[in-house]
């Protein structure tokens, strides 16, 4: 053997070693977690993308809106746009490898709102996510996220998610090292596993680069949502299934997969990977515990989806044909280069887990109409449930004083009972009355405070109205589509 050789195969030994131990590393690491101390945001010591490196399947696009994904990343996350004069600007990392510096855009928007108009990729590939053009389903541009509609945290860090209300929509149809054709792949992604619709299409991932349907098979992208037109899976949905174009499937072939089940983790991980005849979903919540493999098999059995013909192309909140119908919320996630491990997988959970999504802490006040001036009031301190709540006269009573808990929840105490803010029978129409009623976990008895003012049921999407606008004490109040009015907006506190 020549001296050339010995040093080639050294130099062989030594990467593989390399590796291994950077496999290892990456596990320990994951497991460990990011710690925060003293209110210093503390970079992680492995990120997802870093985990994905070391199992043979790096990042080739990387999105998130909380957090670096690399330990080593420390450019902009995303950017937003003011309202109030059009001007720009960069939201970045409070610390390489840390969180969100969401402070940084409470700054910036204050006394107005913004908008999310680039969530930058970390890969380095510049498959950045910017505002959809209109597609064969639907014209376009598509809407732009409100930057401060989804509020959250990471080990008590504040950061804000991409809030995708029906109409909203992302994509990069000029990519770079995005799989094509039947080139293996996989994704994640972190999504509010309680905001969700039957619309078509609530997706990220591999889409079309003509934002037309092009035909079965040229899509590769994660779906969550409950419809059921395509596949579907067990109980009343939400499922985590793959959009592979003219079709939602939730395992081999179309229609009912048993073992993809209802999942609606407040947090949920949700992963989709394909390769030459081979594909699978996996989920489970970001917050805690391991992931499941729902289905994991053959492509399906139909013309066009084995082969596959992926164009490459990524989407966020939209179908590829710019269907834009769907609502839901997006955190973070990426594409590979190559079809990932199991184990890998397993070690990428293991550091959202540790990355610690929570909801905003809790906060209690009198919630104030922004058009009368007068408070969200429980008529008469009654306990009794099904009572319709009004607007009244703010006196600053225990009737008129209102906690928002970490799950969504108004919860009020009147005559020693404490009582949620509902929407009466689960409804989501326009006019369905808004009540207190005994906290029991509902959806329908979830809310958001959005950046506009408005606060809008989980379900439904509708806004916290006062009924004809009036301002008079002892008007009731109800669901209504959103139009922006002052009867629509609200402050708390």
């Amino acid at each position: 053997m020549s001296d050339s050789n010995r040093t080639t195969r050294g130099i062989g030994v030594r990467r593989r070693l390399a590796r291994a131990g950077a496999a290892l590393a990456v596990l320990v690491g994951a497991l460990a977690g990011a710690t925060a101390t003293s209110g210093v945001a503390q970079a992680a010591a492995q990120g997802p993308c870093d985990v994905y490196a070391a199992g043979g399947t790096p990042c080739v696009a990387a999105h998130s809106t909380t957090r670096a994904l690399y330990a080593r990343y420390a450019g902009p996350l995303y950017q937003v746009r003011r309202s109030s004069d059009q001007a720009l600007r960069d939201i970045g990392v409070l610390s390489t490898g840390g969180y969100a510096d969401a402070a940084a855009q409470d700054a910036f928007c204050a006394g107005t709102t913004c908008v999310i108009t680039v969530i930058y990729d970390q890969s380095g590939r510049s498959n950045h996510l910017t505002q959809a053009p209109g597609g064969g389903a639907a014209s376009g541009p598509d809407n732009l996220a409100d930057a401060a509609a989804a509020p959250t945290t990471l080990n008590g860090h504040r950061a804000y998610g991409v809030y995708v209300a029906p109409g909203t929509g992302y994509r990069n149809n000029h990519t770079s090292g995005i799989a094509t054709g039947d080139q293996p792949e996989g994704m994640y992604a972190i999504l509010d596993g309680t905001h969700y619709n039957g619309g078509c299409c609530f997706d990220y991932g591999n889409a079309e680069t003509s934002s037309n349907d092009t035909g079965n098979g040229h899509m590769e992208a994660i779906y969550f949502g409950n419809i059921k037109v395509w596949g579907y899976g067990t109980g009343p949905g939400p499922w985590v299934m793959a959009d592979l174009e003219n079709g939602l499937f939730s395992g081999a072939n179309t229609g009912y997969n048993a073992n993809d089940p209802t999942v609606n983790h407040r947090y949920l991980t949700a992963m989709v990977k394909g390769a030459p005849n081979q594909w699978a979903i996996r989920a489970g919540d970001a917050r805690s515990g391991g992931l499941s493999t729902f289905y994991s098999g053959p492509r399906p059995n139909a013309s066009g989806y084995n082969p596959m013909h992926k164009e490459g192309a990524i989407i966020l909140g939209i179908g590829g044909d710019n269907s834009k119908g769907a609502r839901g919320t997006f955190y973070e996630g990426v594409m590979t280069a190559g079809y990932p491990s199991e184990a890998t997988e397993n070690a990428v959970q293991a550091d959202i887990v540790a990355a610690g999504y929570a909801n905003s802490p809790a906060t209690a006040g009198a919630v104030r109409g922004t058009g009368s001036g007068k408070c969200l009031d429980v008529p008469n301190a009654s306990a009794t449930a099904g009572t319709q709540a009004q607007i009244y006269t703010c006196w600053g009573g225990a009737n008129q004083t209102w906690t928002r808990t970490a799950d969504g929840q108004l919860t009020v105490n009147v005559s020693g009972s404490t009582l949620c803010l509902d929407a009466y029978g689960g409804a989501t129409a326009d006019g369905t009355k808004v009540v207190t009623w005994p906290c029991n976990g509902g959806a329908n008895q979830q809310w958001r405070f959005n950046a506009d003012g408005t606060v809008t049921g989980v379900p439904s999407g509708r806004c916290l109205d006062v009924a004809g606008a009036a301002v008079a004490d002892s008007t009731p109040v109800q669901l209504w589509s959103c139009w922006g009015g002052d009867n629509q907006k609200w402050t708390l506190g």
